[in-house]
């Protein structure tokens, strides 16, 4: 990460903190590593994204209903899964400062400098290796291709490294009201086996027919060692997952259909196609024949945002087998090549897993922007804007009365009242009118409506774009009009 990319994300997150996005979690008490609160404007900007994902997906879908599974399951739930054995990072410690590293993270900051340094073609190589070897799982070559690279620990300064070992990241606790008798069980790590072992409650209940899918957005939790980079990786976070169930042999179909499908999700908030990337995974899951991530050019980089996954049956047929329960779909479909139906079958999933935790930095990071201005009498002023796209502005509206008296505040009020039920909007009377354009830009509110002496007379009102700052005179019966159709 250059010097200037480390200023812009360094800028974005003082900037969350100070306008109420995003906080330490309990800073008073000198905060907790990798763990964030959400601000006011946090908090709603998140339920934004998060409400545009669902009715992306349960709204405009006929075929996908959504449920709210519980964070505890059964512990077997994470025998099955595959999480017990199988969820784990590579891991190496550096001997001299007792400092723990993922190796991944390790190669890829080693790759990140050969770029900057315009070995493209070397940092390329050096990745295309590590993901070779990890494959392999051979953790030998892995650390030989450190100690080849130089790469040292950033405390120590020595590659004094012990061995690359496995590191399980669930978290465990205890279900019981008395230690000795209770039960370890497991914060999920992932939501999705909440859907997967509600697969028949779901298809029987909404009498869904396959192809569909199922919907779901919660809290998930990762013992993470080396958490980083704010809150792109934290131990406690949220993602919206949607397992689509599919007919065996046809999961690459509609594989490829999520993989086009998301991307135009994200491209529908305005953000540019050059902004992001495909990613596919040499290395896969033990559940998967297909996957790939999709990333987005943040300030560190291109990163991974959301993940599509072709699962096979590998999550029903586990959960059939350890809970001894039939998790088959009758097809009542005639098959073509046999002229019969195709009867029972475990069907196949295809995953579309989102953080939504990622989607907020990815929408801060587009969104913010320091711009020096011009004025008429050619002297310079400067403002820090959020350019949130509209839909899912923390809100909507601001509506700014000029001054605390005359009528004014009545006047604003009338129209707030009006505006209020359709949309979050804000209402300030407090500064001077510069000054609160200025604090509304910063917080990304993509309209500001000024009511002033004038208005009394014509009842036309000011209205000023965040983008552009431009403003116009309006009726003030047109605002409604004109926020619900930018926010459609």
């Amino acid at each position: 990460m250059s010097i200037q990319q480390d200023n812009t994300f360094q800028a974005i997150i003082s900037h969350a903190k100070e306008y109420g996005f995003v906080f330490p979690s309990s800073e008073i008490y000198d905060g907790l590593s990798a763990v964030y609160d959400y601000g006011p404007y946090g908090s709603e900007l998140k339920k934004n994204i998060r409400d545009y994902w669902w009715k992306s997906m349960t709204q405009f879908h006929e075929n996908i209903v959504g449920i709210d599974a519980a964070i505890f399951m059964h512990p077997t739930t994470w025998k099955a899964s595959g999480h017990v054995d199988n969820f784990s990072d590579p891991m190496i410690d550096n001997k001299d400062s007792k400092k723990r590293y993922r190796v991944d993270h390790l190669l890829e900051a080693r790759a990140d400098t050969l770029r900057e340094a315009g070995k493209g073609a070397e940092a390329d190589a050096l990745l295309a290796e590590m993901d070779r070897l990890l494959a392999a799982e051979d953790f030998a070559a892995l650390k030989q291709l450190m100690l080849d690279q130089q790469i040292v620990c950033s405390v120590s300064g020595t590659s004094n490294w012990t061995d690359i070992r496995q590191f399980n990241l669930m978290f465990s606790t205890q279900l019981g009201s008395v230690a000795e008798d209770a039960d370890t069980i497991y914060l999920r790590p992932e939501t999705a086996q909440g859907i997967f072992v509600n697969f028949l409650n779901v298809q029987k209940t909404a009498r869904m027919k396959i192809p569909f899918g199922i919907a779901q957005t919660g809290k998930a939790f990762r013992n993470e060692i080396v958490a980083r980079q704010f809150i792109f990786r934290m131990r406690e976070f949220e993602q919206m997952e949607m397992q689509f169930f599919v007919r065996p042999g046809t999961q690459m179909e509609w594989y490829n259909y999520w993989k086009e499908n998301r991307l135009n999700w994200h491209l529908s908030l305005g953000i540019p196609r050059e902004k992001y990337r495909y990613h596919d995974h040499v290395k896969l899951a033990h559940y998967a024949d297909a996957a790939l991530d999709i990333e987005y050019e943040f300030p560190f980089g291109f990163k991974e945002v959301e993940g599509i996954h072709s699962r096979t049956d590998f999550d029903l047929r586990s959960h059939q087998e350890y809970s001894r329960k039939k998790q088959q779909y009758f097809d009542s479909d005639v098959d073509p090549a046999t002229g019969k139906p195709y009867g029972n079958y475990i069907p196949y999933v295809v995953e579309t897993s989102i953080g939504l935790d990622r989607m907020f930095l990815l929408v801060l990071s587009h969104a913010y922007a320091e711009e020096t201005l011009t004025k008429e009498d050619g002297s310079t002023d400067s403002r820090v804007v959020m350019r949130i796209p509209a839909r899912i502005a923390p809100n909507k509206l601001a509506i700014l009365p000029l001054v605390k008296k005359d009528g004014l505040p009545e006047i604003a009020r009338e129209l707030m009242n009006a505006c209020k039920p359709h949309f979050k909007c804000f209402y300030e009377e407090k500064d001077a009118i510069g000054k609160r354009y200025r604090r509304q830009d910063a917080i990304g509110t993509p309209f500001c409506v000024t009511i002033d002496h004038q208005t009394k007379e014509d009842n036309m009102v000011t209205i000023r774009y965040r983008d552009t700052m431009v403003q116009e005179r309006i009726p003030m019966d047109q605002v409604l009009q004109i926020v619900n159709q930018a926010i459609a």
